[in-house]
């Protein structure tokens, strides 16, 4: 699995010019699911998700997680983060399916909302277009990789 997090101050997830989900401050996080997840991957990238210490107290940066503060997480699925270019054309062999990738991403969400805080987890909409509005805070961006010594065309 891949993340990309990003800290916010709001961001929001629309369908069809209409907002489906957002949050104030907190975290968005664009997910990737390759075709050789397992839950062990899902357990790494939701444990690291919830207590990256990415926020800042009164005498430090980088001291407070998501956790910590009790702040909102908006999860957005995105299965381009494993696409490869073959020349100018992306191709996407190292993505999970679509059929096996919607309960797998759904197992994902649950398993963080038992970890954290169900209702400060919030979710896009799945393999819908979709605009994501996004107020990076700082700008703070963080990649994770659940395998990442694993090169993306193996």
């Amino acid at each position: 699995m891949k993340a990309v997090i990003q800290r916010v101050t709001s961001a929001s997830v629309s369908v069809n010019n209409e907002i489906v989900s957002s949050i104030g401050r907190g975290l968005c996080v664009l997910v990737g699911i390759s075709r050789d997840d397992t839950q062990k991957d899902v357990e790494y990238i939701a444990r690291k998700i919830v207590n990256l210490k990415l926020f800042s107290n009164d005498e430090a940066r980088w001291k407070k997680s998501v956790k910590d503060e009790n702040l909102e997480i908006l999860c957005v699925s995105q299965f381009t983060l494993y696409s490869i270019l073959k020349g100018n054309k992306l191709d996407f062999h190292c993505a999970m399916a679509p059929d096996e990738s919607k309960s797998f991403y759904e197992g994902f969400l649950s398993h963080l909302k038992s970890i954290y805080a169900a209702d400060l987890v919030k979710d896009g909409a799945f393999g819908e277009y979709m605009q994501v509005q996004i107020q990076n805070d700082g700008p703070v961006t963080i990649e994770l990789d659940s395998q990442p010594t694993k090169k993306n065309d193996e």
